[in-house]
């Protein structure tokens, strides 16, 4: 199964959606972060970082997001939102372990996504 907003491979020729944004974060690194400056420069090392951050996303294939939803569920929440909730108003206290850890996991997956160096440091 393809997760949402991504091509199936059935369907559409190469290159596939990650191998597009591969090059053009390949384009922006070795052609133009060199020949800007200023301002320019900047905002093209942040979209090289965006569009890293979407190569990690779109390798992982939604297994992520499958994961997160799995721990939610395990805890009895459809959404971070309810999980937020419920530990705001301490209906998770007596399973703060339990809760803990499925937070933890959680930031550790964003991070793999977002900046994995991140869990370099820290290991």
């Amino acid at each position: 199964m393809t997760a949402p907003g991504l091509r199936s491979p059935l369907l559409h020729d190469t290159p596939t959606a990650q191998e597009l944004v591969e090059a053009v974060r390949e384009f922006l690194a070795s052609s133009v972060l060199d020949a800007t400056e200023g301002t320019v420069k900047f905002h093209t090392r942040v979209a090289i970082n965006v569009l890293a951050m979407v190569e990690r996303e779109l390798a992982l294939g939604g297994a992520d997001v499958d994961a997160h939803r799995a721990r939610l569920a395990a805890l009895g929440y459809a959404d971070d939102a309810e999980l937020a909730t419920a530990i705001r108003t301490g209906a998770t206290d007596d399973r703060s372990d339990e809760v803990r850890a499925a937070v933890a996991a959680s930031v550790v997956a964003k991070l793999r996504v977002a900046n994995p160096t991140y869990l370099e440091e820290t290991s």
